[in-house]
C-alpha cells in the first residue's frame, strides 16, 4: 500500500473523498490545512494501479479540473496513477563523504558519459541548447509554480521555530548552533508579530564587531546585547516590513520574493480571520522549492528540455577565469585569514568560497553558514580573526552532519544537479574535473532560480 495524499483547494464548508478504492459507498471526511481556510486535504493507503475519484462539496459531487480527468461510460471522474514507491540507490561516495555523480568514468577527450547516482549510464549524445528549451522550459515552470500554494511545502509533521528578538545574541548563537538552524524567525513578543530573520551574516558582523573592539583595546563584546538591539543598533538597520508569504501564495510568488529580495528563506505567515497575532506555519526555503520540482518531474523531464542539458553549455553558475562567465569564481588558499574571508563573502555578497589546494583540486567549501560553528565551546569570543584561517576555522564543523556541497562534472545534466541541490542542507555544487578534482565552477540554489526564473523575477 503505498500513502497517498489527496487535495481539494476550492473552498467548501464539509468535504468528502469517495473513489473506487472506497468502492464509491463510503466517503472519507478531508479537514482543512492549518493556515488556509479553502483547501482540504486526506491521505488514503492505496494499492498500486489507475484509481478514480470524486469530492463531495457540500452535498454537491465535483471533480477538481486542476486535476488528472477521466471520462467514460459512467460519467467523469478525477484520476491518480499510485506507482510501487522504488529504493532509492545508494548515493556514492568520495572518501571524504560527499554524495557526488560516479566522475571515474568521464572522458577528458570527448566530454562523454558520467554515471548518474544509480551507476554507469550509456553514453549520452550533447544536444545542442537553443533559445526555445530554456523559454519553454521557463514558462512551463512558471505556470506550474502558480498553481500550487505555499502551503503545500509544509511538511506532513515537523515543527518551526522562531527566536524572541529579546534573547541575547550569544544565546541566540548557541541555540542556532544546538538545533543545527542555519536561520531562523524573530519573534516580537511585545507586538506579537513575526519581525525579521536571523542569519548568518548577523553572526558574521558580530564577529567583525568583536575584533573591531579587540583591535581598540576596549574589553567591550556586543554579543550580549539583545537580538532586537544589534539589529537596530549595530547594525544601523531601519525595520523594514517583514517579507513573508501566506499559505494560499502560489509558489512562484514565493519564489519572486526570495530571488526580488536577495533572501535565502522567507516566512509562510497565517493570520486568522478576527485575530491580530500571526501564526508561524513553515519556513521556505529555494530546495524545498527545488525538491518540488525533482519530485513532480522525475518521470517526466522531456516535458522541461533545459533540464536535460549538460551544466556545462547553460549560462549558470560562477565559473574559473579560464571558462568564462558573469563572474569569475573566487577560491581561496587554505590559510585565508577568517578575516580576509569574511569580509569578502559580505562585500561581494557571496555565499559560498571552494578552498582549493596550490594545483587547484578542491579541498573543501567555505560558506557563510560555517559562522555557526564558532558557537561551539563559545569558540568565537576567543578567535582572532586576523590570526586564525579558515582551514583551522572549518575543524569546527561537524563533517558527521548533513553534506554541506556536493560534487559534479560540466557533462552532468541540469536536472542531476538539480537532485543535489534539492537536500536541503546542500546549497551549492562544485564542478570539478574528473581526473584531478580541480575546481572549474561553482553552482548554488540561487543560481538555478534565476535561470528559470529569469523571466518572471
Amino acid at each position: 500500500m503505498v500513502h497517498t495524499h489527496f487535495v481539494w483547494s476550492h473552498g467548501g464548508n464539509q468535504v468528502f473523498l469517495c473513489g473506487d478504492f472506497t468502492a464509491w459507498i463510503k466517503y472519507q471526511q478531508m479537514v482543512t490545512v492549518e493556515g488556509s481556510s479553502t483547501t482540504f486535504m486526506t491521505i488514503c493507503d492505496l494499492p498500486p494501479g489507475l484509481h478514480k475519484f470524486k469530492f463531495l462539496v457540500d452535498g454537491v459531487w465535483r471533480i477538481d479540473e486542476r486535476q488528472p480527468i477521466s471520462e467514460d461510460e459512467y460519467g467523469v471522474n478525477n484520476v491518480v496513477l499510485v506507482e510501487q514507491p522504488q529504493l532509492m540507490p545508494q548515493t556514492l561516495l568520495f572518501d571524504d563523504g560527499l554524495p557526488v555523480m560516479d566522475i571515474d568514468s568521464y572522458d577528458d577527450r570527448n566530454h562523454a558519459d558520467v554515471a548518474s547516482t544509480s551507476g554507469s549510464v550509456p553514453k549520452e549524445v550533447e544536444v545542442e541548447l537553443t533559445n526555445d528549451d530554456i523559454e519553454t522550459t521557463c514558462r512551463r515552470l512558471f505556470k506550474h509554480f502558480s498553481s500550487y500554494k505555499a502551503y503545500e511545502l509544509i511538511p506532513d509533521s515537523g515543527k518551526v521555530f522562531a527566536l524572541d528578538d529579546n534573547m541575547t545574541v550569544e544565546e541566540a548563537f548557541l541555540v542556532m548552533h544546538e538545533e543545527g538552524f542555519v536561520i531562523a524567525p524573530l519573534w516580537d513578543a511585545t507586538n506579537l508579530q513575526i519581525s525579521g530573520m536571523l542569519t548568518p551574516s548577523d553572526f558574521i558582523m558580530v564577529l567583525i564587531e568583536l575584533q573591531r573592539n579587540r583591535a581598540m583595546g576596549t574589553n567591550s563584546v556586543h554579543q550580549f546585547s539583545t537580538i532586537s538591539a544589534w539589529k537596530e543598533g549595530k547594525l544601523q538597520l531601519q525595520r523594514r516590513p517583514l517579507i513573508k508569504v501566506d499559505p494560499d501564495d502560489s509558489l512562484s510568488d514565493v519564489a519572486i520574493r526570495i530571488l526580488q529580495n536577495h533572501i535565502s528563506a522567507i516566512p509562510v505567515v497565517y493570520v486568522q480571520q478576527g485575530s491580530t497575532c500571526p501564526q508561524l506555519l513553515h519556513v521556505a526555503c529555494l530546495s524545498g522549492l527545488l525538491e518540488h520540482i525533482c519530485r513532480h518531474f522525475e518521470r517526466r523531464i522531456n516535458y522541461l528540455p533545459l533540464l536535460q542539458h549538460s551544466i556545462g553549455g547553460l549560462p549558470l553558475g560562477t565559473w574559473i577565469r579560464e571558462i568564462g562567465g558573469v563572474r569569475e569564481l573566487r577560491t581561496f588558499p587554505p590559510n585565508y585569514l577568517l578575516s580576509d574571508a569574511y569580509r569578502l563573502l559580505i562585500d561581494e555578497r557571496i555565499s559560498s568560497v571552494p578552498i582549493v589546494d596550490d594545483k587547484g583540486a578542491l579541498i573543501d567549501i567555505f560558506s557563510r553558514s560555517d559562522v555557526i560553528s564558532l558557537a561551539k565551546g563559545n569558540a568565537y569570543v576567543h578567535v582572532q580573526l586576523d590570526q586564525t584561517t579558515i582551514s583551522q576555522a572549518l575543524q569546527l564543523v561537524d563533517k558527521n552532519a548533513r553534506a554541506r556541497y556536493g560534487i559534479c562534472t560540466r557533462s552532468d545534466s541540469l536536472f542531476k544537479v538539480m537532485n543535489l541541490l534539492s537536500d536541503p542542507g546542500m546549497r551549492r555544487v562544485v564542478v570539478v574535473e574528473a581526473s584531478n578534482r580541480c575546481v572549474l565552477g561553482l553552482i548554488t540554489l540561487r543560481d538555478i532560480f534565476n535561470l528559470i526564473f529569469r523571466d518572471f523575477s
